[in-house]
């Protein structure tokens, strides 16, 4: 096996083979990679992107996973698995500095309330990496009184090192990422988050703990845990001044199922793997819901987890 060997010579034999991708995503639905490598630093990071794009291999970076249906047919290529995770500070400038695979919670915010630096902890309880709190500008609404509004992980970013599409790494400020709502230019263009440092400020640390109780109060009312309830969050992007999940809501759909896809009652626009599910399953109780919101609404809504490698023919609904 030709590319086998260059990919193991490239990155110290440490490549297997037609791994499930099941395990390492919050849907726990996925089918097998070909090839599947976990980077440990920045640097084995950007080793093996580099490696894919000169071998000409199909790659994918995962990170915690969240956020994304993987197909039943798994994905032909190299997954890479950001495994990243350092994290540093800087009392002095009151920095926070994370490799792209650090768990935001508990990794970063803990980190960070430790060192009193207040600035993260909104954001508790939302499975993402630094890189995809980057890639999609992280954010909560936040719920207690006097801060009711929504926070976006934009206002802490003050830098980030890339790997660009042209192979090289580099560091730019916080303007680079165009960002906007579920939105950064990392959805358009070829380059990959090394690591990220977050401008914070000193704080109390019985408010910040606070904030993240009060925080994970709020998430535990009105989202499925993924322990027991495994979902990949929100399923369609937001319609301004309505909400997707009012209009599924509106039209009797919490509760609704294909196969082992369900409709959460806890919140009309999450759709969980109730066991077995299949990403099947999960396309055809998307496509249901589409069809039924805009034959009822007028309104056709658009997915925003990223659909990931190869699919089977969606599961039919009755």
């Amino acid at each position: 096996m030709p590319l086998l060997d260059a990919l193991n010579d490239a990155l110290n034999r440490r490549i297997a083979t037609d791994v499930p991708l099941a395990p390492f995503t919050t849907f726990q639905i996925g089918g097998p990679a070909d090839y599947f490598y976990e980077a440990a630093s920045a640097d084995q990071l950007a080793t093996a992107i580099a490696t894919a794009r000169r071998l000409g291999v199909p790659f994918h970076v995962l990170g915690l996973g969240a956020n994304i249906l993987v197909g039943d047919l798994g994905f032909r290529g190299l997954v890479i698995r950001n495994a990243a995770r350092a994290v540093r500070i800087d009392r002095e400038r009151q920095q926070l500095w994370a490799e792209s695979g650090a768990v935001i919670y508990p990794d970063v915010i803990n980190a960070a309330v430790d060192a009193g630096l207040s600035g993260l902890e909104h954001y508790v309880g939302i499975p993402s990496t630094v890189g995809g709190a980057l890639w999609q500008n992280l954010h909560f609404l936040s719920p207690a009184p006097a801060r009711e509004r929504t926070m976006f992980i934009a206002e802490v970013t003050h830098s980030a090192e890339l790997l660009t599409e042209k192979g090289h790494r580099t560091t730019v400020d916080v303007g680079y990422f165009d960002f906007g709502y579920d939105y950064s230019t990392l959805h358009v263009r070829g380059d990959y988050v090394l690591s990220a440092t977050f401008q914070l400020a000193f704080g109390d640390v019985s408010k910040m703990k606070q904030v993240m109780a009060e925080n994970l109060q709020w998430r535990h009312e009105r989202h499925p845990p993924l322990a027991t309830e495994p979902s990949a969050g929100s399923i369609f992007k937001k319609i301004e001044g309505i909400g997707a999940g009012r209009l599924i809501d509106g039209c009797g759909l919490k509760g609704f199922r294909v196969g082992g896809a369900m409709i959460t009652e806890r919140h009309a626009n999450i759709v969980v793997n109730t066991g077995g599910a299949t990403a099947a399953d999960v396309q055809g109780l998307i496509r249901h819901v589409q069809d039924t919101v805009e034959r009822e609404t007028g309104y056709r809504l658009e997915t925003e987890i990223g659909m990931i490698g190869a699919f089977a023919e969606p599961t039919a609904t009755a």
